[in-house]
């Protein structure tokens, strides 16, 4: 059985404000609790007009006090902007606030343009992900309380002190992420809608190194997705030229508010426009519920997982709501709950 979780990226529509995004994520939280989703997991962007969500950990904070049941975590926390043993902390607490119910996503990317990384930095700090590897090792030491015996910080406390820990998950697009899962005996989510590039062959090469850990015994991976479900195909179409327009902005810098529908339908695509929206639709899943459900598993299959983190923006909040009710009518989510 597939289980679905979502990946919220709090976005801002062209007429909307950041704290309507941020009401629409929590009353989206609590839609999808109810409906049977596994994980919410929040983003981290900084410096954005159209993505709202800068500070996940107190997202996750709020999120996880609204709802019952579901996981609730970061996808993820841009780590080479932080403190591994802060981030542990951070962490530990919300664990200890919501036990068992907790994630901690890391990333590589800095989630910022390089101006914007630069502020982020620590004082005298270069931003950067050249650290990476190491802080991402020192974070697991932190939480699970593992460090090397030659670890300069060996022995330090991180509070809360409690008997469970937050599920530590690597995210990624790349086979460098996917190794360093597999190194580290973590699970690992592979963010599709970013890019499609080798992507099933990197699971597969991440399932085959992978070392078993005290935390993670086996391999486990997701898969992250955008999709837009409605109940006609055609409406399925129309919905997703939003997404057309907001993406070819995107891979030419510009990382501003939602458009709606009309004025996607109004804007003048070139022929070059056009390949870069048909190259992105390729790992886009568009359609009726069943058609996204025979799509999702078929996808899910090449990967060789069984967990699909959907991602689904729409400039009509109502729409957003609808794509995920529907999958979770699709894939029968409700009968796990």
């Amino acid at each position: 059985m597939i289980a679905l979780s979502v990946l919220d990226q709090s976005p801002i529509r062209e007429g909307g404000s950041a704290a309507d995004a941020l009401a629409e994520t929590l009353e989206l939280a609590r839609l999808t609790d109810r409906l049977g989703y596994r994980r919410y997991w929040v983003a981290e962007h900084h410096n954005a007009d159209g993505l709202a969500g800068s500070a996940p950990e107190v997202l996750i904070a709020r999120i996880a006090g609204l709802t019952r049941r579901i996981r609730v975590g970061a996808g993820g926390v841009m780590l080479s902007h932080y403190s591994a043993y802060k981030v542990a902390e951070t962490f530990r607490m919300l664990e200890t606030l919501h036990p068992g119910r907790i994630d901690l996503g890391l990333g590589r990317a800095p989630g910022s343009d390089q101006r914007t990384a630069h502020a982020l930095a620590r004082p005298g700090a270069s931003p950067g992900a050249e650290h990476y590897v190491e802080q991402v090792g020192d974070v697991i030491g932190y939480v699970h309380d593992a460090l090397g015996s030659e670890h300069p910080f060996k022995g330090l406390k991180v509070q809360p002190a409690i008997e469970t820990a937050p599920e530590i998950w690597l995210l990624g697009s790349s086979d460098q992420s996917a190794a360093l899962a597999a190194h580290y005996g973590a699970p690992f989510s592979f963010a599709h809608f970013i890019s499609d590039r080798m992507g099933p062959e990197i699971m597969a090469a991440y399932r085959t190194a992978f070392q078993p850990s005290p935390w993670a015994p086996a391999p486990l991976g997701s898969i992250g997705v955008f999709v837009i479900c409605a109940d006609t195909e055609e409406e399925a179409e129309a919905l997703s030229l939003s997404r057309d327009l907001w993406r070819l902005r995107f891979e030419r810098g510009w990382l501003g508010p939602y458009p709606s529908v009309e004025a996607a339908k109004a804007h003048p695509f070139s022929e070059q426009d056009l390949a870069i929206v048909r190259s992105h639709r390729r790992r886009q899943v568009i359609g009726t519920p069943a058609q996204c459900r025979d799509r999702l598993v078929a996808l899910a299959a090449r990967y060789g997982v069984d967990e699909i983190v959907v991602v689904t923006i729409t400039y009509d909040f109502g729409a957003r709501c609808r794509s995920y009710e529907l999958l979770a009518d699709a894939f029968e989510l409700g009968r796990a709950v």
